[in-house]
């Protein structure tokens, strides 16, 4: 069976698809720019290890050379302030080179889109621009389009941690009580790996999430209560401006302030799932989707 290609394996979801992956017998392949900061983990000695860099060509060459499947899970948040640049000619270079690799499909995981109407941030923007630039090219492209991932490490959860364990309170504007819709880790996981077989005329874009929709604010208070932790008030204000509220709490967490920051910035939309389209084509997760409750139990264990 061909390798499969997994970039951003040193963020938090790739190091875990990437170790799903080896776990179901999968052979593996990893590009990385600088293999000492590949994380210590077991699934790490049962990869192939490319040096190289996603934006150049003859580290793609080599890295996609023989690969059936491409997992583009790369972004230039943290590369500086013109990310969305960044990560346009990174995609386009990306789709080039995965055609002339001769790549089955390529899948990327975005985020769900805001409702019509609504203007997105720059962000949202950037990953849905990326995707497009994906599905138009010549390699047959799935994107997943997910909202808050539970799972501990990833940067959602580490601003939740930020609100429950290290605020008093929580001051912020009244879009906490805009709607969301997580997605466990275990079932991100169970989509990336099930899309990598789907068949080739496959072309489009899937919205991933949980069972659960509900405000950011019920989202806080359920993840105080799963950490056993007492539930800090929230202050709410009718006017708060997202950028300064977005880089207040974007700068506590740790990680990309910059990635921070851009996720706060978002909770001034609605973010919730408008079809389900890829449970029917691939099946639930074993068990059904995971609920809000059983994911913070996981991420908190």
């Amino acid at each position: 069976m061909a390798p499969v290609l997994v970039t951003g394996v040193t963020g938090f979801v790739g190091a875990h698809l990437a170790a799903r992956l080896v776990e179901l017998g999968r052979e593996v392949r990893v590009l990385v720019r600088d293999p000492a900061r590949l994380p210590d983990a077991g699934w790490v000695e049962h990869v192939e290890v490319v040096r190289g860099d996603a934006t150049d060509a003859a580290s793609l060459e080599r890295a996609l050379d023989g690969v059936s499947v491409a997992h583009y899970l790369l972004h230039a948040m943290s590369d500086g302030d013109d990310y969305a640049a960044a990560d346009r000619e990174m995609a386009q270079t990306f789709a080039a080179a995965a055609e002339r690799a001769g790549v089955r499909r390529i899948v990327y995981l975005g985020g769900l889109r805001p409702p019509a109407g609504s203007e997105p941030t720059e962000h949202l923007a950037s990953r849905d621009e990326v995707a497009q630039i994906l599905l138009a090219g010549a390699v047959p492209a799935v994107v997943l389009r997910a909202g808050m991932v539970i799972g501990r490490g990833s940067a959602s959860f580490d601003l939740m941690e930020v609100a429950t364990r290290l605020l008093p309170v929580v001051v912020g504007p009244t879009w906490l009580r805009r709607h969301m819709q997580p997605v466990a880790l275990d079932d991100l996981l169970h989509y990336l790996v099930a899309v990598t077989d789907l068949d080739d005329d496959v072309n489009r874009g899937f919205d991933v999430g949980g069972p659960d929709v509900m405000s950011y604010r019920e989202l806080l208070e359920a993840h105080a209560h799963a950490s056993g932790r007492r539930r800090p008030p929230a202050l709410l204000f009718p006017v708060l401006l997202p950028h300064t509220f977005s880089l207040v709490v974007g700068t506590l967490a740790p990680g990309s302030s910059s990635l921070n920051a851009a996720l706060v910035h978002s909770l001034s939309l609605d973010m919730v799932c408008t079809e389900r389209d890829l449970e029917t084509l691939v099946g639930p997760p074993v068990g059904g989707p995971t609920g809000v409750e059983e994911a913070l139990r996981r991420a908190n264990a």
